[in-house]
Parts: structure tokens; C-alpha cells; sequence
């Protein structure tokens, strides 16, 4: 890869550190337009608490696949460069759904228009959060001391003062606007990303291929030079084909005429072969490094603690709006508590479980997640108001604590990623452990659908909803079972 430190410190300069800020605002600042496909899928299409989390859970499988996207932005240059054209594509791909959807009101009022066009937004936001990561890991890595400290910070503080924002005025949004301008006015953030990416240049590649993921016996660099060998290569074939057609002086001329015209296509035929072999060479080393028990384990048991425990907050959802009448607006002030509550988690963890067990601090992770479920049982049974205590107050504390204690159980992941990566391909296995993060929870919602089918919980039928609850309360246990998976000596300090 070229000078890449000295490229973003000479040439992107503040241009860089705006597009990474304005990036991940935009993916916290995603609370805004989702609160309002909540309530599209709830009251413009009508849709069972079940139907509307198996649409959602379609919606979200492009953060399933990071990998690939990592892979093929490393691989496969396009005109020389590997980061900025993919986040052009990436941008766009996030941008033009919410404009179809903002103005036609059929896609919009469409089920299965709506989850293909929610698809391809959630595959250009997880693609943008590749790019990103591997813009940053760049720059961390070539220019530690001017860029570790913070870039870092930055993206978490805007990711953080997006998710804020977002959660806040979305439901000031809702209340006072229509969700198909709700869709129209989030659509400003992906536009000003795209233009932002005009202003962030990026040295060419050449024809390159990454050379950590290169295969030595199929290269022919000289230098870092491949186009030189190419010519010769093609120039050789050329004259042994020249050399069988001679059997006159004209023949002879046209001879030498014909392999140049072949040049151009046997050069990107032999291109293609090497992203081809790059490209394996990658996928390889992914799988290899991912079979390693000390890996496969501790990822098998993160992947289980997702589709083992069912998430009922899409029926909390409905029962929320429907059957406590609460506004758009209280529930954006909820997540804004929720976001709150992730930044109590993440200074907890650093001030007082750093030097715990990870396998301790993940179950007394799973135990609070219980008890924090028997609040929506109270919730739902009214014990609540039996003592004077309304069901806003029930659903902040709620919603803080959740938080808080899911933050709780997920440092640990990063930290454990961090610790399980080896050297080399630290992004793309990064990518991979994320990956499969949220495969589970994706599956988990698919279960949580299921659960919710099966006890018949639907718009205005929320009989069997303690039930449901009881339900998760128990499988919050089982991942606790399956925690020797998790090395035994792994603490919460990062090595």
C-alpha cells in the first residue's frame, strides 16, 4: 500500500477528519429515520409484531456480511483506488432508498418493497463502516502518535452525539411531520457524505494487489512494478503466435498487428486472474485464522448468547404504543436515556471491571439482564402502578439499565476481538467477529418472531405477553452454561 500515513496527514488533512466524524454521526443519526420505519411498519402497513421483526431482521443481514466488503475494497481496486470509490458506491447506496421512499408512496406502503429497499440502504451503511474502519486502522497504524489518540475518540463521540440527536429528534419528527418526510429529510446526511468524498483524495494503486493477501506464486512484480512483466508476458505469447503464421512478408506484417490488438484483453484477463488469486488468498487466511480453537470458541459462545435469548422489544414496542398510548416523542427521549445509559456502561467497565474475568463479567452480565427483564413483567402486569410508580418512569429506568448492562456484555467482545486478531489481517477478522455478532442477533430475531407467532402476540393482543417475558427470562440463562468457551485467564485489559 502507498505512503498512506503521509497521504492522510498531507492530503486529506481536515477533509479526512470530517468525513470520518460526519460518518459516524450518520450511523448513530440512523435512530432519527428508524423510529420512523417503526411506525410504518406498525400503523401504515398494519403489520404483527412478528411480521414487522422478520421484516426488520431481512432489513439488517447486509451487517452479516462486513467481511466481504473488506475483502473486496482490499482486492479489487477500482481505477487504482481501494477506499474512496467504494464509500462513493457505499454513500450512494445508503442514499437513493430513502429518496424512492420519501416520494412514492406505493414502495413505501409496500411490504416487500419496503424490506428490499431497507436492504440495500443497511448494505451501503455497512459497507461505509468497513471503509471507514479501514481508513482509520490505516492511519492509526502509519501515523500512531498523531492519529491513535484520536481518531478513535472522535469516531465514538460522533457515533454517540449522532445516536442523541437522532433518538431525540426523531420523535419530535414523528410528532409534528409525516414519515415520508422522515425518510426525505434523513436523506440530507448521505447527500452531504457523497459530496464530502470529493473533497478526500486518495493516491492510485496502480494495478496492485494488497500484498499481504498476494499470492507469491502467482505474482510477477519486479519493484512493485506488475506492468512490466505483463507487457513482456503478453509480448512472448505474441511472438510465438507471430513466429507459427509466418509464411510471408505481408503475413508477417499483419502478424505483428494482430497481438497488439489481443493485448489490452489478455492484460485484464490476467488482471482479473490476480484479484482472482488475491482474492482467495484472503478468504483463506480469514478461514484458517478462524478455525483456531482460541477463536472459534469465544465467537461460537458470543454467536450463542444471541440466538439462544429472545429479544421482545419489537412486541415492548407495539405494547408501548398501543396499549400504554405512549407519544413518538417519549420514546425518542427513552433512547436518548438508553444512549445515556451506554455511556454509564462503558465508564463502569473501565473503572471497575477491567481487571475482572471476562467469563465472570459475562455472567453477571446475563443475570442482570434477567432481572432487568421481571421490570417488564412488572410493567405488563401493572404491579407498577399498584405502588404508585407511572410507566414512564418504568420505561427510562428500563431503558438506561438495558443499555447499560448490554454495553456491559459487549466490551468485552471488543476487547476480546482485539486480544483473538492476529497480526496482518486484523481488519477483516475484526470484520468477521462483528459479522457474526450480528448474524446471531439477526437469527435471535428470528426466534423472537417465532416466540411471538407461537403465543399469538399481535396488535391489541398482548394476553400472552408475561409469558413471553417469563420465557426470555429463562434462556437469559442458557449462554451461562456454555461460558467455558470463553478462555479462562481472558480479563478486560486489552493486550
Amino acid at each position: 500500500m502507498i505512503d498512506w500515513g503521509k497521504q492522510l496527514k498531507a492530503a486529506f488533512g481536515a477533509s479526512f477528519l470530517w468525513l470520518v466524524c460526519l460518518i459516524y454521526f450518520t450511523q448513530g443519526f440512523r435512530s432519527f429515520v428508524w423510529t420512523a420505519v417503526s411506525y410504518q411498519l406498525k400503523d401504515r402497513l398494519k403489520l404483527s409484531p412478528s411480521a414487522s421483526q422478520f421484516v426488520s431482521s431481512i432489513a439488517f443481514f447486509p451487517w452479516s456480511i462486513k467481511p466481504l466488503y473488506g475483502i473486496l475494497s482490499d482486492c479489487i481496486p477500482i481505477k487504482g483506488r481501494r477506499r474512496i470509490p467504494y464509500l462513493v458506491i457505499a454513500t450512494v447506496l445508503s442514499l437513493v432508498p430513502w429518496i424512492f421512499l420519501g416520494l412514492n408512496a406505493t414502495l413505501r406502503n409496500s411490504k416487500w418493497h419496503l424490506m428490499i429497499f431497507l436492504m440495500v440502504q443497511n448494505l451501503g451503511s455497512a459497507m461505509a463502516d468497513v471503509i471507514v474502519d479501514a481508513m482509520i486502522a490505516e492511519a492509526v497504524r502509519l501515523e500512531r502518535t498523531s492519529f491513535a489518540g484520536d481518531l478513535q475518540s472522535i469516531s465514538w463521540l460522533a457515533m454517540a452525539l449522532g445516536g442523541i440527536c437522532g433518538s431525540l429528534l426523531g420523535g419530535l419528527a414523528l410528532t409534528n411531520l409525516q414519515i415520508d418526510t422522515v425518510f426525505l429529510l434523513f436523506s440530507i446526511l448521505p447527500a452531504i457524505q457523497l459530496l464530502s468524498c470529493g473533497f478526500v483524495k486518495e493516491n492510485s494503486v496502480g494495478s496492485k494487489v494488497s500484498p499481504e493477501f498476494t499470492n507469491p506464486r502467482k505474482s510477477h512484480t519486479v519493484n512493485g512494478n506488475s506492468s512490466i512483466l505483463d507487457d513482456n508476458l503478453v509480448a512472448k505469447k505474441s511472438n510465438i503466435r507471430t513466429s507459427r503464421r509466418k509464411k510471408s512478408t505481408t503475413k508477417n506484417k499483419r502478424g505483428a498487428i494482430v497481438p497488439r490488438k489481443s493485448q489490452i484483453p489478455e492484460k485484464a484477463d490476467f488482471l482479473a486472474v490476480q484479484w482472482f488469486h488475491s482474492m482467495k488468498a484472503a478468504t483463506y487466511s480469514l478461514c484458517h485464522a478462524f478455525k483456531q480453537p482460541i477463536i472459534l470458541r469465544p465467537m461460537t459462545w458470543f454467536f450463542l448468547a444471541h440466538v439462544t435469548v429472545p429479544n421482545l422489544s419489537t412486541v415492548m414496542f407495539y405494547y408501548q404504543t398501543e396499549f400504554l398510548n405512549l407519544e413518538a416523542s417519549f420514546l425518542g427521549t427513552a433512547r436518548v436515556v438508553g444512549w445515556l445509559g451506554l455511556m454509564l456502561g462503558t465508564l463502569i467497565y473501565n473503572k471497575y471491571l477491567k481487571k475482572m474475568k471476562l467469563r465472570r463479567i459475562l455472567a453477571l452480565a446475563h443475570i442482570s439482564l434477567s432481572f432487568l427483564s421481571l421490570l417488564d413483567i412488572v410493567l405488563v402486569s401493572r404491579v407498577n402502578v399498584a405502588f404508585g410508580i407511572s410507566d414512564r418512569i418504568m420505561v427510562l429506568c428500563g431503558s438506561a439499565l438495558a443499555d447499560a448492562v448490554n454495553q456491559l456484555k459487549f466490551m468485552p467482545f471488543l476487547i476480546l476481538s482485539g486480544q483473538l486478531c492476529p497480526p496482518g489481517i486484523e481488519g477483516t477478522l475484526f470484520a468477521l467477529f462483528m459479522s457474526i455478532n450480528n448474524l446471531g442477533s439477526t437469527l435471535g430475531s428470528f426466534v423472537s418472531a417465532g416466540l411471538a407467532s407461537i403465543l399469538n402476540l399481535s396488535s391489541g393482543s398482548f394476553d400472552n405477553l408475561i409469558l413471553g417475558i417469563a420465557v426470555q427470562v429463562l434462556c437469559t440463562f442458557i449462554p451461562i452454561a456454555f461460558l467455558f468457551l470463553v478462555p479462562k485467564e481472558a480479563t478486560g485489559i486489552s493486550t
